[in-house]
């Protein structure tokens, strides 16, 4: 996603500079040419030299600097994307009423492509009506604004915004900046995830071995692609993802309601989650006690979820299937294709070295309609959810 992207660090003068050391070295670490331009207030936060030992290359400080004085210029052109974190209350106004008195502003003024402000000051500063009024200004000219967030400040503890944004946050916001615009965009995705678990007593459980990890990665690639995104999941420890609604359930029944709730106003289902296909026809209201011998369980079926979604899904709407299968995966994958009336249905097979529940690692088979087939070779579930978002993305043209 980084390597070869050219990006524009602004920094200016707030104590939340040294968070974005932070932020240079992970863009740096990630494959982007990174160039710092800071103010003369970042500057007596954060000495230039320490950027430069960051990103490996010059950083501009001036106007005024012997055989840099286009600088401003040629980064404002060339750059994929300008980040400004910290964004100080002065900087926004700055921006704001369109002041070139120094080579950030200056370099500001002449961007005509993508720019990402990340606010950070003391939170009665942030809630001015000034500050509010120059945000809307700067949101209504394309400006991105990420944070921001609630937490400790220079002054001491608050429960109002003004924090900068973590440099990981501001890390994920750049990202949806540069990659949305494709089919996905404003788009309603709701992705599901995780296991659910069926109930034997208050104590114990029926479930399975999936641990969300794929769901949750299709979640925030699609989010990334500029779509709105829910993630409907069973228990997982996988983190939330940046930017995603989140809603969590247990049991198939919660699962199934949840999916009908959403499903009306949605362009897209990825059914990622792996629901129980059968469930403990009565589930004791007591533990049973081991003394109790032997445990006789009935099982009865769940609904299937995708396939009663049938009559419920948005005209138009796309939807994916998922099918963990053991032997033949491909051909029982084709039959729940057309079973369930699927636009595409991603498959693979449990036993796989790799490939399945539990890992970061996934190797998939994706299949539509026509007799339409690609296959997907072993990679990390990052990648593997960027190749089947770009089947979704080529079935939405």
């Amino acid at each position: 996603m980084w390597t070869g992207r050219h990006v524009v660090l602004g920094v200016s003068g707030g104590i939340a500079c040294y968070k974005s050391c932070f932020l240079a070295r992970r863009l740096t670490e990630a494959g982007a040419r990174v160039d710092a331009v800071l103010t003369a207030g970042a500057a007596e936060f954060v000495r230039p030299a320490t950027f430069e030992a960051l990103t490996g290359r010059p950083v501009l400080t001036s106007l005024w600097e012997p055989g840099r004085a286009l600088d401003h210029i040629r980064l404002a052109r060339e750059s994929d994307l300008v980040i400004v974190a910290p964004a100080t209350a002065h900087l926004l106004a700055r921006m704001a009423q369109g002041l070139a008195d120094d080579s950030l502003t200056a370099l500001l003024l002449a961007r005509r492509g993508l720019v990402l402000v990340a606010p950070a000051m003391n939170d009665a500063m942030f809630a001015a009506p000034a500050t509010a009024r120059n945000l809307v200004l700067l949101r209504a000219r394309g400006v991105g604004v990420v944070g921001p967030a609630t937490g400790a400040l220079a002054e001491g503890p608050s429960d109002q915004p003004g924090r900068m944004s973590e440099p990981e946050t501001i890390l994920h916001h750049a990202t949806r900046l540069l990659r949305a615009g494709g089919p996905l965009a404003g788009k309603e995705v709701i992705v599901t995830a995780g296991p659910t678990r069926e109930p034997l007593d208050p104590v114990r459980i029926v479930t399975n071995r999936s641990s969300g990890k794929m769901g949750f990665r299709l979640a925030q690639a699609a989010w990334y692609r500029g779509a709105s995104v829910r993630l409907i999941t069973g228990p997982s420890a996988e983190p939330a993802p940046e930017g995603v609604t989140l809603e969590r359930i247990e049991t198939t029944e919660e699962l199934e309601r949840a999916v009908a709730a959403a499903l009306p106003s949605a362009d897209v289902l990825i059914m990622a989650a792996a629901p129980a296909d059968f469930r403990p026809a009565h589930a004791d209201a007591t533990k049973r006690p081991r003394q109790g011998g032997a445990m006789h369980v009935e099982f009865e079926p769940t609904t299937d979820i995708l396939a009663a979604t049938r009559d419920r899904r948005k005209p138009g709407g796309l939807v994916v299937g998922f099918a963990l299968e053991t032997g033949d995966a491909v051909a029982k994958g084709r039959a729940k294709l057309t079973r369930k009336a699927l636009d595409l249905i991603v498959v693979n097979d449990a036993l796989e070295p790799g490939a399945g529940f539990e890992g970061d690692t996934n190797r998939v088979t994706i299949l539509g309609s026509g007799g339409a087939h690609w296959e997907v070779p072993l990679a990390s579930k990052s990648s593997v959810a960027e190749s089947i978002l770009d089947r979704v993305e080529a079935a939405l043209v």
